[in-house]
């Protein structure tokens, strides 16, 4: 097993020094579900929830918590992050909405954390505008797909 990167030679945590890195191309993709009922599912594809467009406040909110993500994770590092997609898919049949958010940027560390932070957001964001219909939605499966760029080269996730 690899030792960890944020605990100092004492034991004690500690952000990572990337000061000596050169910037590269940084990318990560992360993704998440939301189940529901599938009724539920059907108001949020036809427009009718009553707080909104439930896709398209999630989407901003998954694109605002990446930007925020040093503030919320504390050994993260601030990023000036150059890209954030969100895309959303669902599964009407099984009341299951699939988020995928994809971060860029040139940098010394990488974007896994915004990535899935950007996901946590958008779920929670789907939960919170549909909690009045739904009580029983469930966010699962948040995990890390992809992860390009920097010195430990790419990750692609074997199983699902």
């Amino acid at each position: 097993m690899n030792k960890f990167t944020h605990l100092d030679e004492k034991g004690k945590s500690t952000m990572v020094d990337v000061t000596s890195k050169e910037p590269t191309l940084r990318e990560a993709v992360a993704q998440g579900k939301v189940l529901m009922n599938p009724d539920t599912l059907m108001i949020i594809d036809e427009g009718g929830m009553a707080k909104g467009d439930v896709f398209g406040v999630a989407r901003i909110a998954g694109i605002m918590a990446a930007k925020k993500t040093s503030d919320i994770i504390p050994m993260c590092h601030p990023l000036e992050l150059t890209g954030i997609g969100i895309d959303f898919s669902s599964n009407a049949e099984r009341g299951e909405i699939t988020i995928e958010a994809k971060v860029k940027t040139i940098g010394k560390t990488g974007v896994e954390m915004e990535a899935m932070t950007a996901v946590s957001a958008a779920a929670l964001t789907i939960y919170d505008m549909c909690k009045s219909a739904d009580r029983e939605i469930i966010l699962s499966d948040i995990k890390l797909i992809t992860k390009r760029g920097g010195k430990s080269g790419t990750f692609i996730r074997q199983k699902e």
